[in-house]
Parts: structure tokens; sequence; C-alpha cells
């Protein structure tokens, strides 16, 4: 780890020196080139959303691309930000580690906090909506509430089996998800721009909507496609040649990302007639059927959403275990989550799967969808947080004049994106709404408490090993 930032002033570590930038624990080597750290990106960025994205800003014309368009270029900015992060910085932890640097060990803790939750809320979640697909496959599973609930936590537990094998096996879980997740969204992406009719795009501006409310509106629908940009920046200590892969593989992921985002839209938009789009509750599939005719494009779509989401689960997974790893090893938080066994954070793993398995129980036994959209939403706005200290952490380093090159127009360029990121970070903010906003502030400082007992436990621990000296 880098010998070359300072340590927040609270932390005890601050006084042991730190091992170098590709320093690996005992028996540990890094596992991940940048491969598989951009398909850990892109991965972790296009889940299952993608699959009803062009029906959800359908009603809102076409405009609806400008949005994407805008949403885009800050994702790429923000992208930016955390490959000059993670070159400054490339530890395991990514948003964490930059906003304790910056700030101190309580916006560093907060970070990983909002992480970590966010992670396992959302794992649930995606479990509970590969389930819908799964149904599509097999109907048998949607007759029955145990059925869809024994589906939720077996989509959740077989991720978490491989990475508990390690990180190779994550690796090669990423790699094949992502090629099969990919090869019939690129079908339509690519291949349905040979059947482009312009005539089904419909109109640019719906009725009813101005131009900035309807980018406004498709906006705060699209925002949330991106989160995951961090991917290769948490796991930058499992990462080849960090200061060098973990930019390229963000970037690179990311512009995938938004490249499979936008001609998938494009196609679908003139592949299915506009009417008839905004009420689909299965655009690809009816893309896809309009392309080569038939009934089968369903099978097809769901069979990518389910290899999409589980592939996604795979990574979230493994990042929901680094954050409060990389915190445990500072103290902030319970040790236990320093535990790792081939180069996962077992019990990490371990904790988030357990929380997940327990709010998808909760979700299938409540008798109601509300409590869990609920938290949904609340992830929307907790997911922010980091972003939001990692762009302000940018900003702090860059005025403060800690760069590892003076050099202007660089400096400059770093400037401009740092902004930009800070200002989609608000977006992100803005557009999970202000219910989201006050439930996620709540649930944010839940952890508060946490945060209060290890700080109590590392001030006593000091005392103890001040004792010891003077004695």
């Amino acid at each position: 780890m880098s010998t070359t930032t300072r340590k927040a002033p609270a932390s005890p570590s601050a006084l042991a020196p730190a091992p170098s930038p590709s320093a690996k624990p005992a028996g540990q080597a890094p596992r991940f080139g940048l491969p598989i750290a951009t398909c850990l990106v892109m991965g972790n960025i296009i889940g299952g959303g993608i699959f009803m994205l062009p029906a959800s800003v359908a009603p809102f014309g076409t405009i609806s691309l400008v949005a994407f368009g805008i949403l885009s270029a800050g994702a790429l900015a923000l992208a930016l930000v955390f490959g000059r992060l993670a070159e400054r910085h490339p530890r395991t932890g990514g948003p964490y580690v930059y906003a304790r640097e910056a700030f101190g060990d309580f916006a560093g803790f907060l970070s990983a906090w909002s992480y970590w939750v966010t992670a396992w809320v959302s794992n649930a979640a995606l479990a509970v909506a590969a389930v819908g697909y799964l149904a599509v496959l097999f109907p048998a599973i949607g007759e029955h509430k145990l059925a869809m609930c024994l589906s939720a936590l077996a989509v959740q537990w077989l991720p978490a089996a491989a990475n508990l094998a390690g990180t190779k096996y994550v690796g090669a879980v990423q790699v094949v998800a992502t090629v099969l997740k990919f090869a019939p969204l690129l079908l339509v992406a690519v291949g349905g721009l040979f059947f482009f009719d312009p005539a089904n795009l419909g109109p640019f501006l719906a009725d009813g909507h101005t131009a900035t409310g309807a980018v406004s509106a498709s906006a705060a629908i699209l925002l949330f496609s991106y989160l995951g940009v961090e991917s290769a920046a948490v796991s930058a200590g499992e990462v080849k040649d960090p200061r060098r892969n973990v930019g390229r593989a963000t970037v690179l992921g990311t512009a995938g990302a938004t490249l499979v985002y936008l001609l998938g839209t494009l196609s679908v938009f003139g592949l299915v007639a506009h009417d008839r789009l905004a009420g689909s509750t299965a655009p690809f599939t009816d893309a896809v059927n309009a392309m080569f005719g038939g009934t089968w494009g369903g099978t097809v779509v769901a069979v990518a959403a389910v290899v999409s989401m589980i592939g996604a689960l795979n990574g979230w997974t493994l990042l929901s275990a680094q954050t409060p790893y990389a915190a445990a090893r500072d103290g902030l938080f319970p040790k236990a989550f320093e535990t790792r066994r081939r180069g996962v954070p077992v019990t990490g793993v371990i904790v988030t799967v357990l929380f997940a398995s327990a709010l998808t129980v909760y979700n299938y036994t409540a008798g109601s969808q509300r409590v869990f959209e609920v938290l949904v939403l609340v992830t929307t706005f907790t997911a922010t947080v980091p972003y939001l200290l990692s762009a302000a952490a940018q900003i702090h380093f860059l005025a403060a004049g800690q760069t590892d090159r003076v050099d202007r127009g660089r400096l400059v360029r770093d400037g401009v994106l740092a902004v930009l990121a800070l200002g989609f970070s608000m977006w992100l903010v803005a557009g999970s709404g202000y219910a989201a906003v006050y439930q996620g502030v709540l649930f944010l400082f839940a952890g508060v408490p946490v945060y209060a007992l290890m700080a109590a436990r590392r001030k006593r621990a000091e005392a103890q090993r001040d004792e010891a000296r003077r004695a």
C-alpha cells in the first residue's frame, strides 16, 4: 500500500510503515488482470435493469436519449476520477480509502457503512428480480411463494459460494457471465440497427412534457443505471498493477456499458412501435421478436436476464465484503470482517449474504412488497454517498497540492473532471427523491452507534498500549 499518502491522524495504523502499492498479505497474490477487472465493472453496472429501461423512458419520447447522453458523460467523468484516485491510493476499499485519506476516520466509516448497506440490500433486490425471469423459464416457480423464496435464496448463495471458493473463481464466473450476458444484448444493440425503422421512434417530445421536464424525469429513471463504476477501485488490492489497471478497467468498463445502454435503447426504439413500447413489460423480447419473428425472444431474454443478474450478484458480493474488510483493517469495522481466505474476505461475504437472505425471506413472508420497495429506494441514496465523498476527496487532494505530478494542464483537467463527478453525484442524490433522502439519512446514521463503539474500543487499546510503554 502506498507510502506516499498520509494517513488520517486518528488512526493508530498511521504509526506503522505502509507496505508498497503492490504488497499483498502473505500467501496472497493479485488475481485480477485488466480483462477480468473490466468485466467486473461492466457486469456490476449492467445488472437486470437494462431489460426494462427502453420501456421505462419511452413515454417521454426519444428526448430520453439526450438524458442518457448527459448521464453517460457524468458517469465517465466519475470513472476517470476513480481512475486517478486509484493511482494515488491503489488499495482495497476504493471510496472508503479516498474518503478516509481526505477527511479522516468518520468520513471513511460513513462511506464504508453506506456502501455496505447498499450492497446487501441491492443483492436482495437483484435476487428477487431474478426470480421473475426464472418464472418465465420455469412457470411452476411463480405459482408458489415458497418456491419463489427458495429460488431467490439459491440465486444469492450460488455467487456467494463462488466468492468463498476464492478470487480465481469469482473472476472466472464474472468473465463467463459477462460473455453470456452481452451476446443477446449486443444482438439487439448492433443487429437491431439493421432492422431499424425510423417510423417506430414516435415523437421526440411526448405530449404533456416540456423538454426540461422530460429530460429530468427520464434522467431520474436512468440515474442509477450507472451504479457500479467504482467496482475496480473497491477491489484495487486484488488487481494486478492497480495503479495502471484500475483506472483503465474503470474507464473501459464504464464506456462499454454506456455503449450497450445507448445502442440497445436506440435499437429497441427503432424496432418496437412507440405506442407498444411505452406499455411493454419485456421490451427486449419484443425487439427480438420484431427482428426474427416468432415468440422465442422471451426465452432468450429471460436467460440473458438471469445470467446478467447472477453475474452482477457475483461481483457485488465480492464488493460488499471488500469495503468492510478495508475498514476492519483500520479498526473502523469489527475485526471479524478482516478474516480473509483465498483472497476473499469470508466474514464479509457470509454476513452480507445472511443479511440479504433475511431481507429476502421477509419480503416473501410480510405479505406486502411495500417495505422492500422502500428499502430498495433508500439504497438509491446510500449508493451516492461514497461517490460524493470520493469526488470531494479528489477536489481536496488537488486543492491541497497532493498530486504526484506538477502539470498545470493535467491539474486543470483533473479539477474539471472532479467538479463534473461531484455534480453528477449531486444529481444522483436529487434524483432519488425527498423521501429516499430522508429515509436514507436515517439508515446511514444508524451506523453511527457502530462507529462510536469501534472508536471507544480503539481509544481503550491506545490507552492500554500507552500504559504498557510507561510501565
